[in-house]
């Protein structure tokens, strides 16, 4: 394979990390560490028909008060009386009421074989929206990496941890959940985030 492959595979992978920051708290970070002109950045190397929706989320975090906006982040995915989009895979795998189910464990091995630990100051479940988008970022660093180093059996691994992640995790389960994100946001930032994220796994899933 040829450098530029990485330069591809290292892109995507900014994609999977910036998209997983977008699922945290809202706060003044993401306009002081240019969150979206990266995403349009990484967007514009590896799934350039994607840019402008980068552009867009931008703009429907600007348009938005912090207060408004972690009023719709909490009643999307925290509660308190009904969480309007569960971000979490067991959810839409085995059943809304499902927390921690096998799905669950599943992932979690998937992270032990890829020496993947989330970071501890996110106390959520190991199927969070979040944590999964952490792992594709990190398999996919890895790949990019490997494909520097002409490493065939590192790229092998860790394109099949990808491809097997993507089918019975987060590229399972991403358009029921943004399904419910889009139905149940009243910002526009949260719509976009949706409609970026399911799109962007379309194109992964190859």
């Amino acid at each position: 394979m040829k450098n530029s492959d990485a330069t591809v595979v290292a892109s995507i992978a900014d994609v999977y990390r910036l998209l997983s920051a977008c699922f945290y708290q809202p706060e003044t970070a993401f306009i002081e560490e240019d969150i979206f002109g990266q995403l349009s950045e990484a967007l514009g190397v590896c799934a350039p028909q994607m840019q402008g929706k980068a552009t867009l989320l931008g703009v429907g975090f600007r348009e938005e008060t912090l207060d408004s906006l972690l009023l719709d982040y909490t009643r999307l995915f925290l509660g308190p009386y009904e969480i309007l989009a569960k971000p979490y895979g067991s959810c839409y795998i085995e059943g809304e009421k499902v927390i921690m189910g096998d799905s669950t464990m599943n992932a979690k091995a998937c992270y032990l074989e890829a020496d993947f630990e989330p970071a501890e100051d996110f106390k959520e479940m190991p199927d969070h929206v979040a944590i999964e988008l952490e792992f594709l970022y990190l398999v996919n660093f890895r790949k990019a990496e490997a494909l520097v180093a002409q490493d065939t059996d590192a790229v092998t691994k860790h394109e099949s941890l990808r491809r097997a992640f993507l089918q019975d995790h987060l590229g399972h389960w991403v358009t029921p959940f943004t399904e419910k994100v889009r139905e149940g946001a009243t910002s526009n930032f949260y719509r976009i985030l949706a409609e970026l994220l399911n799109g962007f796994i379309e194109t992964q899933k190859v």
